[in-house]
């Protein structure tokens, strides 16, 4: 199985190595294959691939824009609605507690209305940028306003819940 070509070939192995085994390597110089070039049907789908997947992409976008659009408007309405409820009930907060804690509500009213024209007006684009702003610069407000926003989502569910109950046992 060592023949001649063997023996000179080992003064060159790394020490600890003393034998080439056959087959393992070709001594002709044939022993590597070279790949073939890319060919242009490979280069036609992987534009295809990538053509796909932007187009997925601007189309994930603009639904998620459209949905965040939605919200936007869901949330002003909502907002507006509590602004309206809160200003209504003022009254009957100067009567039972002082013209000064009705002045609060209707203060409070105001600034939700604002809050709810200025969502409304908002692009969702600039929206999320000020949003990133508001948490790069006052992150616990941030984090308590999202803990706030969790637990009122929360009894939220838990009331609808609730009630879908007690109809199902009507």
């Amino acid at each position: 199985m060592i023949d001649q070509r063997t023996d000179e070939m080992t003064a060159d192995l790394p020490e600890g190595t003393d034998t080439v085994i056959e087959g393992a390597a070709s001594l002709d110089g044939g022993g590597t294959r070279d790949v073939p070039a890319t060919t242009d049907s490979d280069r036609g789908l992987a534009d295809r691939f990538r053509e796909g997947r932007d187009q997925l992409s601007s189309q994930a976008g603009e639904r998620a824009r459209g949905l965040v659009t939605q919200g936007l408007e869901r949330t002003s309405e909502a907002l507006a609605n509590v602004s309206k409820m809160i200003g209504d009930t003022a009254e009957g907060i100067d009567e039972r507690l002082g013209p000064e804690y009705g002045e609060y509500a209707r203060r409070a009213a105001g600034s939700i209305e604002n809050v709810a024209n200025q969502i409304a007006s908002k692009d969702p684009d600039e929206l999320i940028e000020d949003t990133r702003n508001f948490v790069r610069n006052s992150p616990g407000i941030a984090l308590a306003g999202a803990a706030v926003v969790g637990f009122v989502v929360a009894r939220l569910l838990k009331t609808g819940l609730a009630s879908n109950d007690e109809d199902d046992d009507d």
